[in-house]
């Protein structure tokens, strides 16, 4: 990891309003407590995953949307290439960003993998099912 503006972990350094840093750990820890996770990969250069943050992950009506469904959000933070970012990524087909997963309130459903261009209500609506799958 390289240095950043605070010692956290590399994936959690660009954390910010709602974000934690993502991890399979976290991941898994959240769906067994029956909350919905929305998992942002992302990394510094993607100009397509700076507009998705700007356009529909950020904001009042995102972070209503995240408290409407119950959900967790995390980025994972592939700017220095993570080897463990890597891996999810090509275990959902990607070799790179952006991919944003929603994962259902139930721990056994798989996730729903959102379209590489997002709007608010792209977002809003996968929360929205992924809480009605109680």
């Amino acid at each position: 990891a390289r240095p950043g503006p605070s010692a956290s972990h590399s994936a959690g350094a660009q954390a910010e309003g709602p974000w934690q840093p993502w991890s399979e750990q976290a991941v898994a820890h959240l769906r067994s407590q029956g909350r919905v996770v929305l998992v942002d990969f992302t990394a510094d250069w993607c100009l397509s995953c700076k507009a998705n943050e700007a356009v529909a992950m950020r904001g009042e009506a995102f972070e209503a949307a995240l408290r409407s469904a119950g959900a967790s959000a995390l980025k994972a933070d592939w700017t220095s290439a993570d080897p463990t970012i890597t891996a999810a990524l090509a275990s959902f087909g990607r070799s790179g960003v952006p991919l944003v997963l929603v994962y259902p309130a139930n721990p056994a459903a798989a996730p729903e993998v959102l379209p590489q261009l997002l709007t608010p209500g792209i977002v809003a609506d996968a929360l929205a099912r992924a809480a009605a799958a109680r």
